[in-house]
């Protein structure tokens, strides 16, 4: 009762107007602050939904959907070689602050990420390279209006790269006056306008009554930081916020049994997992790997953790994305098997291996502690002796990508909705070198290595899923992972708000937003 009384008091002295907010302005709760507003450089998902109502790319992903469609830029092309990509710009933008949209603002906002010698690259810090453009061989301004990206070898995944919240274009006067404070006065052509940032309190964003697009409807958002869930909800049902993210399923539920709210839902493009440590030497046969598939009852879990709100997982990435193998067979939950696979790889039961659990929650791993426990018993029923280890999130990804642990937890969000992003960024064994690993896994598969890089150069799209299925046959029958589950992106919202977008990726600009 006195978690709930805190709630209430909470939203009354949240903001004295809130209440009373206009039409004219969305009120939009969530979970945590922004990191910073430069999306180059983001690598949160809070970030990333304020930025991209300020920023824009050269192209973007559909209001729900992951097909990529023109932004800032009206056309483009790829010469025959796979190697050069044309970008035919749009004319007459502007940015927030009044200059010019043009090849040379591309140049800088891209050439200040890969070129160490330009003037802007030392104000930041480009952590997912491989998501954006490290590729990039050249940036060639062609005219006012047109550029070029020139990579080092035919790389099919990039113009999907391009989509990604990671290849934003900023003012180049912007960048050079705030320099390394651009993440906080980030000036774009987005549909609205950085106002003002109350640290772990709230970000307001005003209308761009010039966007090329035509101007919102909405004249100002103000995103709301409210950290503790049952509070977020609290003020969705009375109205203090039209829309409230990251809501457990227990919320959820009680949403959907509101009148005056709404529940979207999307198929997503994330997933769970359990990474197995394919380097230590009492994990590197499969068949124990493949006996802690078939250990655990996925089923059960998405029953009583996910709430219905997710679908077992098979595959490393969702079916939502292309190329996924459905002819794929799950492992079923056969603890029987499990044991003679155990014993025909000569299993030291009286070993006691380690389950790192994340310390924090996610939307593929909503419960991660319950989650770990359940795993545990699981385990423990097969003659697996297991104990779980947790970490402060810094030092839990810092040490699962040194690959110090047994079993780790650990989920990716897809959000470029390329199956390269999941295939080859965290199975490779490019990707599986410490320190550092994104494929925590530390799983080297040479065969499924050289598909998945094949993949990339390949244009064809039909030639790259004949690649990527066969590459998720290896990846099942080795079981480096224990996929978990996929779980629904779902927005939660006053049925006063209209046209909300859902992307898969649950990012997006909400400039086609309204209210009644």
């Amino acid at each position: 009762m006195k978690k709930y009384l805190g709630a209430l008091f909470a939203i009354l002295i949240f903001v004295p107007s809130l209440s009373m907010a206009a039409s004219d302005t969305l009120m939009w709760g969530r979970g945590g602050d922004s990191v910073m507003l430069d999306l180059a450089q983001a690598t949160d998902g809070e970030s990333i939904k304020a930025g991209i109502q300020i920023l824009e790319n050269l192209v973007k992903f559909g209001d729900n959907s992951m097909d990529v469609e023109p932004q800032l830029a009206e056309s483009w092309k790829v010469s025959d070689d796979g190697l050069i990509w044309t970008f035919n710009l749009r004319k007459g933008v502007k940015f927030h602050d009044g200059t010019d949209f043009n090849s040379k603002a591309v140049y800088d906002s891209f050439a200040r990420i890969i070129d160490k010698d330009h003037p802007f690259h030392g104000y930041g810090k480009w952590k997912y390279l491989s998501l954006s453009l490290k590729y990039v061989t050249e940036i060639k301004i062609i005219d006012d209006y047109t550029i070029s990206l020139t990579t080092k070898m035919p790389y099919a995944p990039l113009i999907n790269n391009l989509a990604l919240w990671l290849c934003p274009i900023l003012s180049p006067k912007a960048m050079a006056e705030y320099k390394d404070q651009i993440g906080t006065h980030p000036v774009g052509t987005g549909p609205f306008i950085f106002d003002k940032w109350v640290r772990d309190d709230h970000i307001s964003l005003i209308r761009n009554d010039s966007y090329w697009g035509g101007p919102s409807k909405l004249k100002k958002i103000i995103i709301k930081s409210i950290p503790e869930t049952s509070t977020r909800l609290m003020a969705l049902q009375s109205g203090s916020i039209d829309i409230a993210d990251d809501l457990d399923p227990d919320s959820i539920t009680l949403v959907k049994k509101n009148k005056n709210l709404v529940v979207k839902e999307n198929a997503s493009v994330n997933v769970g997992y359990i990474a197995i440590n394919t380097s230590k030497p009492y994990l590197a046969d499969p068949r124990v790997r493949q006996a802690i598939n078939h250990a655990v009852d996925k089923n059960i879990l998405i029953q009583t953790l996910f709430q219905g709100l997710a679908i077992p997982a098979k595959n490393p990435f969702a079916p939502s994305i292309w190329s996924y193998n459905d002819a794929v067979a799950p492992y079923d939950y056969d603890p029987a098997k499990a044991k003679a696979l155990l014993k025909e790889a000569g299993f030291d039961r009286t070993r006691e291996i380690e389950l790192w659990a994340m310390p924090v929650s996610r939307a593929y791993m909503p419960d991660p502690v319950k989650t770990a426990e359940l795993i545990q018993a699981y385990l423990s029923a097969v003659g697996i002796k297991c104990k779980i280890v947790r970490y402060d999130w810094g030092t839990y990804l810092k040490k699962t990508s040194n690959g110090e642990h047994d079993l780790c937890m650990l989920g990716w969000l897809g959000g470029n909705a390329d199956p390269d992003n999941f295939l080859y960024g965290l199975l490779s064994a490019d990707t599986a070198k410490i320190p550092g690993a994104s494929n925590v896994a530390i799983w080297k598969n040479a065969e499924f290595t050289d598909l998945v890089k094949k993949a990339q150069k390949t244009f064809d799209k039909a030639a790259r899923t004949e690649y990527y299925k066969k590459a998720q046959v290896i990846a099942h029958d080795q079981a480096p992972w224990m996929p978990i589950a996929h779980t629904k992106v779902v927005r939660c919202f006053n049925k006063k708000v209209q046209d909300i977008p859902l992307r898969p990726n649950g990012l997006n600009s909400l400039e086609m937003v309204w209210k009644k």
